[in-house]
């Protein structure tokens, strides 16, 4: 390796070379590249250059000069985000050494043969009609050498693996302040609330998918900051816009907004109001400019009040307190309980208990012992929403049960119990 700056190869030498290694003058080009190594000196620190491979979705966002970041906070693993996905980054060896050389041509911008020109590529007919001429009578091609610098030997490369966002710092953060009411706003410490902005910086997750995250946690802003409502003060808001209904006889999927923020005025808080009514609504199929309320949304809050601190209904108990407890025109399905309660009807009694996915262990093991000790069997359906946020696009729920969990087969269904 030649680490001078100051020497440079000469077309002698280039040839010298070309001679030694036995090339054959007819396969080259008019430009040798002469390849010259960094300095290893103070001050020429290039470790700050590292090789990222990336996907088309990736490039694409590069491409068209969209933000790309990196997230993570100490003790996190780093991720990569671009405006609407997440990726997973691990360090990656290179077999071989990679060299980053600053202006390097491909072998055709090499040469000024119209017969080796650079739209054609080699023409290696002129092969066979030189191997008619004399070899003595051979002319070196090479008439000029180029200095290229290597900028960097690469040894590694960061790899990329497409993951979930991570949303349990969204949990995390906003649980410390959750919105209780002005009359209790004087109980929370000002220094632990988020604006939208510090929070998308904070939460491993796109732009795109954070927005996501405020929505399935039902997370808003007030004055400025992002929070999520207690859900004793979050269920009474709700039945309060809910009654709105009722009072202006409206369908379900007739709801005005205006009337609705009106009729709230003096009782609950603006942003409150607006808030809330953003994330349970949907605008209405039927109706241009009304809105309709998530029977989904609705029904899974209303379960979740029966079924907060750990409480155990009979199954036909909490389906009948469940339905009662809600305005008319909603139903209630076993599917609203995805994530906040668990259906057992393989014990003497058939039961509904809370469990929640956002108070579980975010260490998969753990979790998954945390799961068998509530239920000793699981079909998928049961177990997916706990399990889901640990898949990617190429590992799904079941290949993660399959290899940390036992599966058996009971009445035609498949059930999945501890390995241990």
């Amino acid at each position: 390796m030649i680490y001078s700056q100051d020497y440079s190869r000469t077309i002698d030498d280039v040839r010298l070379i070309v001679k030694h290694a036995k090339l054959d003058h007819k396969n080259l080009t008019n430009t040798a590249q002469a390849i010259y190594y960094p300095k290893e000196e103070p001050g020429h620190d290039l470790g700050n250059i590292k090789l990222l491979e990336v996907d088309d979705h990736i490039l694409q966002a590069v491409e068209n000069n969209d933000e790309v970041c990196f997230k993570g906070a100490l003790n996190e693993k780093v991720v990569f985000c671009t405006e609407s996905r997440t990726y997973e980054v691990k360090e990656a060896e290179i077999s071989n050494s990679l060299l980053l050389v600053n202006g390097l041509k491909l072998a055709q911008a090499t040469s000024r043969s119209p017969i080796k020109s650079p739209k054609g590529g080699v023409n290696t007919s002129m092969d066979s009609s030189m191997e008619e001429e004399d070899e003595s009578e051979a002319i070196d091609t090479i008439d000029a050498v180029e200095r290229k610098e290597v900028v960097k030997v690469f040894h590694d490369y960061f790899e990329l693996r497409q993951v979930k966002p991570k949303y349990r710092k969204i949990i995390d953060l906003l649980r410390l302040t959750r919105y209780a009411g002005p009359e209790n706003e004087h109980l929370i410490d000002r220094s632990l609330l988020f604006r939208f902005g510090q929070l998308l910086d904070t939460v491993q997750c796109s732009k795109e998918e954070f927005h996501e995250g405020l929505k399935k946690y039902r997370a808003i802003e007030v004055e400025d900051r992002v929070r999520m409502l207690d859900i004793e003060y979050e269920y009474r808001v709700l039945t309060l816009l809910l009654g709105v209904i009722l009072e202006n006889s409206w369908e379900l999927d007739a709801i005005d907004k205006d009337t609705t923020l009106e009729a709230m005025q003096g009782i609950i808080p603006y942003e409150i109001v607006n808030g809330t009514f953003d994330v349970y609504t949907i605008p209405s199929e039927r109706m241009p400019d009304r809105w309709q309320y998530r029977e989904d949304m609705v029904c899974a809050l209303f379960a979740e009040k029966i079924l907060q601190n750990g409480l155990k209904f009979h199954i036909d108990e909490f389906l009948v307190t469940w339905q009662e407890a809600l305005p008319d025109g909603f139903e209630v399905s076993e599917k609203y309980l995805r994530g906040i309660g668990i259906v057992d009807r393989e014990g003497n009694v058939p039961c509904v208990r809370g469990l929640n996915e956002a108070d579980l262990p975010m260490n998969l093991l753990v979790r998954l012992n945390t799961l068998f000790r509530t239920k000793e069997r699981w079909n998928l359906e049961q177990i997916e929403p706990y399990i889901e946020c640990f898949a990617t696009p190429t590992v799904g729920v079941t290949s993660i049960l399959a290899k940390y969990t036992r599966s058996l087969v009971v009445k035609g269904v498949r059930m999945y119990v501890s390995k241990h």
